[in-house]
């Protein structure tokens, strides 16, 4: 076996003990043995084991009744039960009780070995489909609203094709969990899926990071270096914030999409890619074309099947049901109790403008949950822990743009300021530039680089 394993013996047999004990630490693991069960419960409770070997037929209480008395106290170790006068009945009730598997003494030292090895795999398989199962929870969309039903039509529409998808939105709208949705939806959810943040990689590392290099490519390029695309082979690649891509950049990638095939950097050997590339962006990549900042080429390759994802301001039904989820998933990670919100917090949540998205609000509902006292949180308690009051030097909303590039969060924190004066200044546009320092022609501008969407706050003005 090659982990070492923590075994429970339990039999009132001194030569059975000293005899398994014997074998267990032979074969590389560590045996605690005790003659009956009373104490055998104790022990489990004490410290974990990695599987519990168990005697049936004992004086006092058996090991039958010491199987429920395991579940009764949240004993969760791997039980093998063992009985030199075992029957089907037998059998029957302990594995009803839980016990993975059952046998009949004397038991061969090969054949008991087999049997710990096979349960210990059982275990650790076990382990391995609740760590996928909680981080597949945190990639979940969750949704109630309208807007949001369309999309999930689109991701299901789309999904099973090679169709190249853009999904556009603001930062923090949850971009990547619908890259993920279509990857798992697809005919390469077997594959990997892969992530790039162009916006976080330097211009003169990105041909390196996407296509790889090879050793002594350039200066401090010590070994090979494998690429996002070879990767992702047989899966998908996303391409986060495409709209940030150098130019130079952005002709290569056009080249690997058209010829399905890629070149290390420092290598002359083109090696074929069987990807499917998914990208995102936050800006108005026609603009971008116009302006020559995005190659127009590029623009048709990616810009196939459009996705576009509601700002959390315009899907306000699915404040509620994510702020229940990131309770969830915050009490789960930190071992935190639960909070419920009463119906005036609810309200205060679904007011705020959220400019930040879904990821501000999770900032602010993992606040709520260190600020609020008692298990009802209250609107007191989410107006502490909104921006406007939660940061004490003015930069309001810094605090919730506190993750993702310098880019994301300037311009997080530059559509944050511009809704809150517009809210201050009653959605009037040209007393927002005066009070911002801006041309009122500046401001209808900036608005449309940061996706505020002015039908939505502007009121008419007076002549």
């Amino acid at each position: 076996m090659t982990a070492k394993a923590h075994i429970l013996v339990i039999d009132d047999d001194p030569n059975t003990l000293a005899s398994l004990a014997r074998a267990f630490r032979l074969a590389g693991h560590e045996a605690a043995v005790c003659d009956n069960a009373a104490r055998a419960l104790d022990l489990a409770k004490e410290r974990h084991f990695d599987l519990i070997l168990s005697d049936v037929v004992m004086p006092g209480k058996d090991g039958i009744a010491l199987l429920g008395d395991l579940k009764t106290v949240g004993v969760t170790s791997p039980a093998v039960m063992m009985s030199g006068q075992a029957t089907i009945e037998m059998a029957v009730r302990a594995t009803k009780l839980g016990a993975i598997d059952f046998l009949e003494k004397p038991v061969g030292v090969d054949k008991l070995l087999l049997t710990v090895e096979n349960a210990l795999r059982l275990s650790r398989l076990e382990a391995e489909n609740r760590d996928l199962r909680r981080r597949l929870g945190r990639h979940e969309i969750v949704w109630a609203s309208p807007a949001m039903r369309e999309v999930m039509a689109q991701i299901d529409h789309v999904a099973a094709a090679e169709t190249r998808v853009c999904i556009r939105g603001e930062t923090g709208t949850g971009k990547e969990l619908v890259a993920r949705a279509l990857h798992e939806k697809s005919s390469r959810h077997g594959g990997p899926f892969v992530s790039l943040n162009c916006a976080a990689i330097p211009a003169e590392l990105m041909e390196s990071e996407l296509f790889g290099h090879e050793k002594g490519a350039f200066t401090g390029a010590a070994a090979r270096h494998i690429g996002k695309f070879e990767l992702a082979q047989g899966g998908t690649l996303f391409l986060d914030e495409i709209g940030d891509m150098p130019l130079a950049m952005q002709a290569k990638l056009l080249r690997v999409l058209e010829e399905r095939e890629i070149e290390r950097v420092g290598g002359g050997q083109p090696l074929p890619v069987d990807v499917r590339v998914i990208v995102a962006t936050h800006r108005n990549l026609e603009e971008q074309v116009r302006q020559g900042t995005f190659r127009e080429d590029l623009y048709h390759r990616v810009f196939v099947f459009p996705i576009m994802l509601p700002p959390l301001r315009d899907r306000r039904e699915d404040i509620h049901v994510l702020s229940e989820h990131f309770v969830q998933q915050l009490s789960e990670q930190n071992n935190w109790k639960p909070k419920a919100f009463s119906r005036e917090a609810a309200d205060a949540l679904e007011h705020h403008p959220w400019p930040g998205n879904i990821r501000e609000l999770r900032n602010v509902i993992e606040r709520v949950m260190l600020l609020a006292p008692g298990n009802v949180v209250d609107a007191v308690a989410v107006d502490r822990a909104l921006p406007h009051t939660f940061a004490s030097s003015g930069d309001a909303v810094a605090a919730d743009a506190a993750s993702g590039t310098l880019a994301e969060r300037v311009e997080s924190f530059e559509r944050a300021t511009i809704l809150a004066e517009l809210k201050r200044n009653r959605n009037h546009m040209t007393n927002t530039a005066k009070a911002l320092g801006l041309e009122r022609s500046h401001l209808y501008k900036k608005c449309q680089q940061l996706g505020i969407d002015l039908h939505a706050v502007r009121q008419p003005e007076p002549a």
